[in-house]
């Protein structure tokens, strides 16, 4: 990778300077961090290991769970290690390696959002021929479509950021590499590489969010004909996919479909997609599926039994 200028490393201004409440964040994203993990974990071991969850929905919530691990696992470590640290330092392929990680995870989770709401709409619009058309087949191509979308996505942030010259000025005001604050940091103008990350992250953003708003009030519509029962079942599922939607979009649409400026909440709102809702999605998830919630603890009694017998 060449680097066309003579900023070896950055350094990142992390969310406060504060030291009292740099210690809190500490315990707080480390607690944070292993919920993430572990909980999405147990999502992803849940669905492989129960037979009855070898379903479309759950193929594709495992999916999400895993993106999720990943997601938060390119910035979190690094934010909870320069808590402690007195020098918040990043080198510049480390940066540029965030930069990637960060936006091609991102990206995937927003497409695997949007299958699973096509998911929904088929399951509840065109219930006689789900089957049919969410054939295992189908359930990995879109998988593998959003992967490789996520990984364009990523690879077109990168390759804009890379060809920035960074002559001086090396302190990042946010807790990871984003292509906004190095904009901010370029020794040129960056109007027009401004404009086409809006086309691009912003865009993909806004674009999945339409079609996730607009299959959303055709299911809300079609329910009107379903029975009660069936009405509050689909609504449970949605209800859980919509929480995860707006906690995830809100914040990428407040921060990439504007024009290229910095704010000082823009640190804030990125806590939302990059920890907050990979936390939440394994409680959103569990808490509110009777399925999971039986897989799960049946899955734990398994365990038991074995390790009773292994005794």
């Amino acid at each position: 990778m060449e680097n066309r200028n003579n900023v070896t490393m950055f350094i990142l201004l992390g969310l406060s300077q504060n030291e009292i409440l740099q210690r809190v964040s500490f315990v707080l994203f480390l607690l944070i961090y292993m919920v993430i993990v572990l909980g999405n974990l147990l999502i992803v071991v849940t669905v492989k290991s129960s037979q009855h969850l070898h379903t479309p929905m759950y193929f594709f919530l495992s999916v999400l769970s895993f993106v999720d691990i990943c997601y938060s696992s390119s910035t979190v470590p690094k934010l909870i290690a320069d808590l402690l640290a007195e020098g918040k330092t990043i080198s510049y392929q480390g940066c540029i390696t965030q930069l990637f990680s960060v936006h091609i995870f991102g990206c995937t989770e927003i497409l695997i959002l949007t299958v699973m709401a096509y998911d929904r709409y088929v399951a509840i619009c065109k219930p006689l021929r789900y089957t049919a058309i969410m054939s295992q087949r189908w359930c990995n191509q879109m998988v593998v479509a959003s992967w490789l979308g996520g990984f364009v996505h990523s690879m077109v942030q990168t390759l804009l950021t890379t060809q920035l010259p960074f002559c001086g000025p090396n302190e990042i005001d946010h807790y990871f590499c984003d292509i906004y604050p190095l904009l901010k940091l370029a020794c040129t103008d960056t109007h027009v590489v401004g404009a086409l990350v809006v086309a691009n992250t912003g865009m993909i953003a806004l674009g999945c969010f339409l079609v996730l708003l607009i299959s959303y009030i055709i299911i809300l519509v079609a329910l009107r004909t379903h029975s009660s029962q069936d009405r509050c079942k689909a609504l449970s599922t949605c209800t859980s996919h919509i929480t995860v939607v707006v906690l995830l979009f809100g914040p990428c649409l407040f921060i990439y479909t504007r024009p290229s400026t910095t704010l000082a909440v823009d640190k804030v709102f990125a806590l939302f997609y990059t920890i907050i809702t990979p936390m939440l999605n394994p409680i959103i998830y569990t808490l509110r599926n009777a399925e999971m919630k039986s897989a799960m603890t049946k899955l734990w009694s398994r365990k038991e039994g074995m390790a009773g017998k292994g005794t």
